[in-house]
């Protein structure tokens, strides 16, 4: 008997590699896309037509009243108003967010009363009860507790138009502030807390270096947006016959009847400051992001 091999199998089929040089490329079509690119254009280009050729918007008295001495001295009241309201306002607010992260219950009630009383108020009211303070409080005393007063104050020389527009900004921004703050120190990972801790790091260096740096990452964008519209509300103030850049625009136009040129101007002064704020908030922001992945 004979031993006879099998046939040797047929060489399995060998994956030809296309060439990639010559495959044709197909860009992806997204006509709509260009479609949505032209008539945005379209209506940009009109309306920027409309500003140049309108007579309506006399860009001469715009020009003239532009950086006259009473607009600027009007802007830099409005700067000032959103300087100390953002000051104050963030460092009570940051009070207020460790209030409502402590352990103690009292501080936790007492940090959400203020919260919740300060965000449910609207903010023109709380102006004017601040603003009219010497008339619910004459005089202001301070000494023991329901028993005898060492030093009065009269609150109608202890608070004005300008300190009464400061106090109610910041502490209606405190409250605001608080909780964003408070949001971005929970971002914050837990375990970075506990090895500070392993590590016999004391509780407020730990804040201050551990906590802080990576909070401001998911603070910075929320309270620049708060930093801003503190700016362009600073305008409510207008109601307390604060001589800030809105309320100057409307004696102006009050008195000469160009009501759309002067309104183009406080528009284009909020435009330009508040461009310089987001480019500050840029650079802040790539600052705190060093070493983030993102």
């Amino acid at each position: 008997m004979s031993l006879t091999s099998d046939p040797p199998l047929a060489p399995a089929a060998v994956a030809v590699r296309p060439d990639h040089a010559s495959l044709k490329v197909v860009p992806v079509r997204r006509p709509w896309r260009w479609a949505a690119v032209a008539v945005t254009a379209v209506l940009v280009a009109q309306f920027g037509h409309g500003l140049l050729t309108n007579p309506a918007w006399e860009w001469d008295v715009f020009a003239r009243f532009f950086t006259t001495e009473t607009i600027l001295k009007a802007v830099w009241i409005t700067l000032q108003l959103t300087f100390y309201g953002t000051a104050l306002g963030f460092a009570i607010g940051i009070v207020l967010a460790f209030m409502r992260l402590s352990g103690s219950p009292f501080l936790r009630t007492v940090a959400f009363g203020y919260i919740w009383a300060f965000r449910s108020i609207p903010l023109i009211v709380q102006l004017l009860f601040w603003f009219n303070l010497a008339y619910l409080y004459k005089e202001l005393t301070f000494g023991v507790p329901f028993g005898p007063g060492f030093f009065t104050f009269d609150t109608v020389g202890l608070v004005g138009a300008m300190s009464a527009a400061v106090l109610g900004l910041a502490l209606h921004q405190a409250a605001y502030a608080a909780e964003i703050v408070r949001g971005g120190v929970l971002a914050v990972d837990g375990g970075q807390l506990e090895a500070a801790a392993a590590l016999g790091i004391p509780r407020l260096r730990q804040i201050r270096r551990i906590v802080l740096p990576q909070a401001m990452r998911s603070i910075l964008p929320n309270a620049a947006n708060e930093i801003i519209s503190l700016f362009k509300g600073t305008s409510i103030v207008s109601v307390m016959a604060i001589g800030e850049l809105f309320y100057q625009v409307q004696v102006i136009y009050g008195r000469n009847g160009r009501v759309v040129p002067l309104l183009m101007v406080a528009t284009v002064w909020y435009v330009l400051l508040t461009t310089v704020l987001s480019v500050l908030q840029h650079y802040v922001e790539r600052h705190y992001a060093k070493g983030a992945t993102r």
